[in-house]
């Protein structure tokens, strides 16, 4: 028996992250109905679901999801929200008020006591909200957590996170440089591995900011059975070798007691994967992510130390361009 595609509306079409979830859309067997986007450079649209409706106005978008439902008798049975960070909540409100369930881009959203109002809502709609933790699915990352499961001895193991990924000039100047729109640095480019590490190796015992600029920012994440050093940064120079034209500019390093754990082949076929995952209703949700967004929260609010001894090995490299961060 042929099942039936579930609609899909997409808000945020013209992100850098959208074509994954237009692509995990298409090749799971479902249809895009409808797109918005403030802007109107989303012709990749075309590659995936070329018939679907599209909309630059949100209240123009909104109005037609209504039509359909009212007029058409065409319900919506999810919205992927791609949107800006600090849009995210009331994008997931819009999806559950028009009756449908949504599948949100991380951060799900920027203040954990966000999640708490929207588990009301989730009670009071009958849908759910969902969020893209694709690590979790990675086969490197649970065979991972199963060892440190299966470890016995109270081990604490020392592990050293390294995520470089370069951006340019514009970065700053667009949403993500603005700390109250993006959540900064650790919340837009960090909050996937710190929920990665927290879901391994278990919930937060305390943590340090050591250094924080616009560029860059290192810590300290003690967790129930690791020491975390961590750095994370948009300057190119702080990459291990200059990035080479045509090809991906960006560096992740896991090292856990020394060793590497390598997990960046099939990092990019990790959404397909979360949207099966969803369908079959097994997706993460409000409780998964909740940790996660603490502990962005608590970096973003955490006053730095000061670089130490206990830093990171690339916190003390000193800048190595101007900010133009205005």
């Amino acid at each position: 028996m042929k099942i039936k595609p579930k609609n899909f509306a997409l808000i945020g079409a013209a992100g850098y992250i959208a074509p994954r979830h237009m692509r995990a859309i298409r090749d799971t067997g479902n249809k895009l109905v409808a797109a918005f986007d403030p802007s109107d450079s989303v012709g990749v649209i075309d590659s995936y679901h070329p018939d679907a409706d599209f909309f630059t106005e949100f209240e123009r978008f909104d109005r037609h999801i209504e039509k359909l439902r009212h007029e058409k008798k065409l319900g919506l049975d999810y919205v992927t929200i791609c949107s800006p960070n600090y849009l995210h909540d009331a994008h997931v409100r819009f999806a559950l008020r028009v009756g449908a369930n949504a599948i949100c881009e991380k951060p799900l959203v920027l203040n954990p006591w966000n999640l708490d109002a929207l588990a009301a809502i989730e009670k009071e709609t009958n849908r759910k909200v969902y969020t893209i933790l694709q690590l979790r699915l990675h086969p490197a990352i649970k065979a991972l957590r199963d060892k440190v499961k299966a470890s016995k001895g109270g081990k604490r193991h020392q592990v050293d996170l390294t995520y470089i990924t370069s951006r340019g000039n514009w970065y700053l100047y667009s949403w993500k440089g603005d700390q109250a729109k993006s959540g900064g640095l650790a919340t837009n480019i960090g909050i996937h591995f710190f929920d990665m590490l927290s879901w391994i190796f278990g919930p937060v015992r305390s943590l340090e900011v050591h250094s924080s600029t616009p560029h860059k920012t290192s810590g300290i994440l003690e967790l129930e059975k690791a020491n975390v050093k961590w750095f994370l940064s948009i300057d190119r120079n702080d990459l291990p070798a200059p990035p080479v034209a045509g090809k991906c500019a960006t560096f992740r390093s896991l090292k856990i007691d020394g060793k590497e754990v390598e997990f960046s082949e099939g990092f990019t076929d990790l959404h397909t994967e979360s949207y099966k995952q969803i369908l079959a209703g097994k997706g993460f949700g409000l409780k998964d992510c909740r940790q996660s967004v603490q502990i962005a929260h608590d970096i973003r609010h955490c006053v730095p130390t000061g670089i130490n001894k206990k830093s990171h090995p690339l916190a003390a490299k000193p800048l190595s361009r101007e900010s133009r961060y205005v």
